[in-house]
């Protein structure tokens, strides 16, 4: 089989590409090693930052998302007992979030794809990658218990730290560079309506806490865990206990701040069934460069962001936007300038989503080593957002979603 781009991986980067190519007219074959149900399951991301929503609007993905995905224009940072919001459109000029599951968006897109792209094969592992070095890349992947071979102009990589792509760049040719973290999360999923309407991210000294949802129905949750740690070490009513003490405030009279308004005093969680548990290692890790010969990275293949920062779907999307963009000129104006400058052009994002991650995750986390100094210090910075209208936009900015490249 041949087509013009070759994809590896059918998540959310995938697909948006295969979608994205459609639209400019450009052939795909989408490969994924999972099957349809799977990849429907899967829980990961629920937040779009504005340039992603705006995006999925624009590829005609944007439907159900608008009609069921939830607008938060803002954040609530809880600290020393306090609480203070972060009122996004106040601060970027309009800007928000969505709150929409990325099971929900992949569900979107692989209907589109299947009703008017082009071929998505589920439970077709890759196995190698050749030839990208040459004007003729393919993918070797087995289908249906038969090994198969994908001819192409272009391979795109969307298929995880772990999959085929990112090893097919050379070891002398590729650097990584990474950051494990000394905690994990605990998140589970249950259904109970959620406490507040935005989310809420907590530090206290018995470490991180973060209220979020999936609807207005279930809740989204998360406790900061020790590496190593089973969930079936934590039942059910330990994790709300938990939750409750990490969450709670000390509010005190006449305390308040320059930017927006603080919360009322903190509410117990609503309780309910919990459907999902397991715990997320803490990891962040950015492989350069992200193009070798026909061979281009994106999403988690190039780069993985913990999740305090809410960037690794947009991370994903803005890549494959920026290199759909880029072959759509090589198709329709024969240039190579937007695809010649794809791996630096996303490289600029990726290292300040890196950045703005790795700061909120070192903020909010109490590190199992840390002094009381650090901790003193950590409680300074959160103070710092909460009383200067210049570091509250810079985090709102972040959060909200910085500009495309390209």
């Amino acid at each position: 089989m041949h087509t013009t781009v070759g994809i590896v991986g059918g998540g959310p980067a995938g697909l948006l590409l295969a979608r994205l190519l459609h639209n400019a007219g450009i052939d795909s074959v989408v490969l994924e090693s999972r099957d349809r149900a799977y990849v429907e399951q899967r829980q990961r991301a629920g937040i779009l930052e504005q340039p992603t929503v705006d995006a999925l609007r624009a590829a005609g993905a944007g439907a159900r998302m608008d009609r069921e995905g939830l607008v938060h224009d803002g954040i609530e940072l809880r600290f020393g007992g306090r609480a203070h919001r972060i009122d996004f459109p106040a601060l970027t000029g309009g800007r928000a979030v969505m709150v929409y599951a990325q099971t929900e968006v992949v569900k979107d897109l692989i209907a589109l794809q299947l009703a008017e792209g082009g071929p998505l094969l589920f439970g077709a592992q890759a196995l190698a990658v050749t030839g990208v070095d040459s004007g003729a890349p393919a993918v070797r992947y087995l289908h249906e218990g038969r090994e198969q071979v994908l001819t192409c102009d272009y391979v795109v990589g969307c298929d995880g730290f772990h999959g085929v792509t990112r090893t097919a760049v050379p070891e002398g040719v590729r650097t990584t560079y990474e950051r494990t973290y000394p905690y994990s999360w605990l998140g589970i999923l249950a259904d109970a309506p959620p406490v507040y309407d935005e989310l809420i991210y907590a530090h206290s000294e018995r470490g991180f806490a973060l209220a979020s949802m999936r609807s207005p129905a279930v809740s989204r949750l998360y406790l900061q865990v020790p590496n190593g740690t089973d969930p079936v070490d934590w039942p059910d009513e330990r994790i709300w206990d938990e939750l409750d003490a990490r969450l709670a405030l000390r509010p005190e009279p006449g305390q308040g701040s320059e930017i927006g308004q603080d919360s009322a005093p903190g509410r117990l969680l609503e309780r309910g069934p919990v459907t999902a548990k397991s715990v997320l290692p803490m990891r962040s890790s950015v492989t350069e460069p992200m193009r070798y010969g026909r061979l281009l990275l994106a999403g988690d293949a190039a780069h993985i962001v913990p999740p305090t920062g809410a960037k690794g779907l947009n991370l994903a999307a803005a890549d494959v936007i920026v290199l759909a963009r880029a072959l759509a000129e090589v198709y329709g104006t024969g240039s190579t300038a937007l695809l010649d400058a794809y791996s630096d052009t996303c490289l600029r994002r990726v290292w300040r989503a890196e950045h703005f991650s790795y700061f909120m995750t070192t903020t909010l986390h109490t590190d199992p080593a840390q002094s009381a100094f650090e901790t003193r210090l950590q409680l300074a910075q959160l103070d710092r957002v909460a009383t200067s209208p210049h570091a509250a936009a810079e985090l709102a900015d972040n959060y909200a979603g910085l500009p495309f490249g390209g």
